[in-house]
């Protein structure tokens, strides 16, 4: 099991754990918002535009650098079913507020589409737990989104 969170963490050339932490932590949101994205078999280019530009507003990245983010995510999220790894670089290096700001990032996300399905509502579910965000804070940070996108 160990051996599977270091492959998770393990890109082709070089250590993860060599990388800035900064670095691991955009990569563990960014994979979260993939996996956010095509829980509903619905991840294309909206949904990825939608990735992208979360990623630049978040983590103050120009496009090139978001899209470069969101193809290490997405090759993160392809070769593993696990979020255990993503959610503790998440849950550990970043505090509470920012925690729920990720929350809300991943409500856009699901939402992106202009409906909620149940496998994305458990998604978030799941993610809230293993990142430590109460169901008030998820439910405020979902009403925002529901509000900005006018839904």
């Amino acid at each position: 099991m160990l051996n599977k969170i270091k492959e998770i963490f393990s890109p082709k050339a070089g250590n993860v754990k060599d990388a800035p932490v900064r670095d691991r932590l955009h990569l563990a949101a960014a994979a979260l918002l993939v996996e956010a994205a095509a829980t509903d078999a619905q991840y294309g280019a909206p949904q990825r535009e939608v990735v992208e530009r979360l990623c630049r507003e978040q983590f103050a990245l120009d496009a090139d650098e978001a899209a470069e983010l969101v193809r290490d995510a997405e090759a993160e999220i392809e070769g593993t079913n696990e979020l255990y790894g993503f959610t503790r670089i998440v849950r550990e290096a970043m505090p509470p507020e920012e925690r729920v700001a990720i929350i809300e990032m991943l409500w856009e996300v699901v939402y992106a589409d202009g409906t909620l399905h149940e496998y994305e509502a458990s998604l978030l579910r799941r993610i809230c737990g293993l990142i430590y965000v109460t169901d008030q804070d998820s439910g405020a940070a979902r009403k925002r989104v529901l509000e900005k996108m006018g839904l």
